[in-house]
């Protein structure tokens, strides 16, 4: 068993963002052209994961050189992203990070990256969370309530059901808590709420599957 996988994405995170995200002792899985991006950051991933369709030429290069290269068809039914968290799972790993960003174009990446967090395959898994560029997302599963001791007083967050509707949402420490409701699916209920202080922010849920997700900046 490992403490921490990481994933790195195709989308392009700073590499600032991915230097400081990754803990000492990870194992680095490299979703297709995130190789590029761990590579840029200093990182040397373990295991490159993907069709290999959009890594530069160096990176490819690089990749059968030094590290495990699993390789797939370019036509497929899942995303790298998808298949390096399979690989991520086989480590039966604690934490799971997945850190990538959005490049503005490809909306549907981002949502398939984000919604892969939550999917059944990742329940074993004690913290699943994720840097997408300078925003924070974390899964929230059943009998799993997460505190969120760093999310200043005046921080907005928001609490979305992402995989069907949920049922028990119990959000404390905010200026707008929520007491065992039931949270429709991509309702804007848990939009843009706010931590209050004190006490930290607590988010759980009964059954379903809740997505929390903190945006950059600072306290209002």
């Amino acid at each position: 068993m490992r403490d921490t996988v990481v994933i790195i994405t195709g989308s392009a995170p700073s590499p600032d963002m991915v230097r400081t995200q990754v803990p000492p002792g990870a194992v680095v899985v490299a979703a297709d052209s995130g190789l590029d991006h761990a590579r840029a950051a200093g990182l040397a991933p373990d295991i490159v994961v993907g069709d290999l369709d959009s890594v530069s030429p160096e990176g490819a290069a690089w990749a059968h050189e030094h590290g495990e290269v699993r390789s797939s068809p370019t036509d497929k039914a899942t995303t790298d992203t998808e298949l390096a968290i399979e690989v991520a799972l086989s480590y039966v790993p604690r934490r799971l990070i997945v850190i990538g960003g959005p490049d503005g174009t490809r909306l549907d990446h981002t949502l398939a990256a984000l919604g892969a967090l939550g999917q059944p395959s990742t329940d074993v898994v004690d913290v699943v969370e994720a840097w997408w560029g300078a925003t924070y997302v974390r899964v929230v599963r059943p009998s799993d309530a997460v505190t969120f001791a760093d999310v200043e007083p005046g921080r907005t967050f928001s609490v979305l059901a992402l995989h069907g509707g949920a049922t028990g949402v119990t959000v404390t420490g905010a200026r707008w808590p929520l007491d065992a409701v039931e949270l429709p699916p991509l309702s804007g209920w848990g939009v843009s709420n706010e931590a209050a202080a004190p006490p930290p922010v607590t988010v759980a849920v009964d059954r379903g599957v809740l997505t929390v997700i903190v945006p950059p900046g600072e306290p209002t």
